[in-house]
């Protein structure tokens, strides 16, 4: 029987096009996603689906012995905005949840592991231009404390106990399929939908905060390709800094006036604004591109036409 991919948290907004892409690569039938419920139609509709809690140890272990897992991809996380609104709620899962398949990997259940960090590591000591690999992390904020942590576990069951487990620190992520779930970084998502509904959006950061971002497209690529490197060539084994460009809310609204002229901004500013100003305006991530060979495809412009196109189609056909 061949080995199988588990996805946990697979209708979240990353995991929603991780899930198509590793079946497209894998086969249908061999990349199981799992979640909590349903509410993403095509995790659930278009291949194998269990529901999933997380936390749930035995629940997890029973699906890998039943499906004959060897990966498991741990998508499921409450993020930054959400989890400082709920912060035990998200230490609870985003921290045990990682314990649950490192200890896993650990036992030889399974023998590779995807684990997702973050931006939010870094703080406001952080240096926040050109932020290196190697640097200062002492984050703010319950996800980034999550993060930051369960980077040092991975790195921990590496070195001590042999176990491939593999991330990036994602910067904010850009997709027209699903919505975002409660990240700071969401209003460059928000911003295109409320472009084509109603050529207007209230952002809740201020128009100069420059944050690093990336196309979904980017994204999928650097998990496939980080997953798919040999285990010699991997130097980081805590989490890899990842970018492809950083903009502020300012320049996407122009990106976006280019082709929609009579759209419109006004910036009122949340409780989101101190988290994304704790937070780096760029990223180094020479380290990935030496050891993974890592490319990035979007930049700004071709990033807003990609989302105005899918996103026009998309409410026209919900018309």
């Amino acid at each position: 029987m061949s080995s199988k991919i588990l996805i946990i948290g697979a209708c979240g907004q990353i995991g929603t096009e991780l899930t198509a892409k590793l079946r497209e690569i894998h086969g249908t039938n061999n990349v199981i996603a799992s979640d909590i419920n349903t509410r993403a139609l095509d995790p659930v509709n278009a291949g194998p689906f269990e529901i999933i809690d997380a936390k749930n140890f035995n629940a997890i272990k029973d699906c890998c012995i039943n499906h004959n897992i060897d990966t498991i991809y741990l998508m499921a996380a409450l993020l930054s905005a959400t989890g400082e609104k709920y912060p035990m709620e998200a230490w609870d899962l985003n921290m045990n949840s990682l314990f649950h398949v490192l200890n896993l990997a650990k036992a030889g259940t399974i023998k590779k592991i995807f684990w997702p960090s973050s931006i939010a590591v870094f703080g406001p000591t952080t240096p926040r231009e050109n932020t290196p690999q190697h640097t200062i992390c002492e984050p703010t904020t319950v996800y980034g404390i999550t993060k930051q942590v369960g980077e040092r576990w991975c790195e921990y069951y590496f070195n001590k106990y042999g176990v491939d487990v593999r991330s990036i620190r994602y910067p904010g992520i850009i997709s027209h399929k699903a919505m975002p779930g409660g990240g700071t970084t969401d209003y460059a998502v928000e911003i295109y939908h409320e472009a084509i509904k109603k050529g207007e959006y209230n952002c809740f950061l201020s128009e100069n905060t420059s944050l690093p971002m990336m196309f979904m497209d980017d994204a999928i690529k650097a998990t496939v390709d980080l997953m798919q490197a040999p285990p010699e060539h991997l130097s980081i084994r805590s989490a890899y800094n990842l970018s492809a460009l950083s903009f502020t809310p300012k320049q996407i609204f122009e990106s976006i006036k280019t082709q929609m002229p009579d759209f419109t901004i006004k910036y009122k500013p949340d409780f989101r604004q101190a988290i994304a100003d704790s937070w780096p305006s760029s990223i180094n991530d020479s380290v990935a591109r030496k050891d993974w060979n890592w490319q990035h495809s979007y930049d700004l412009d071709a990033l807003t036409t990609e989302m105005l196109k899918q996103l026009k189609e998309k409410y026209k056909n919900e018309s």
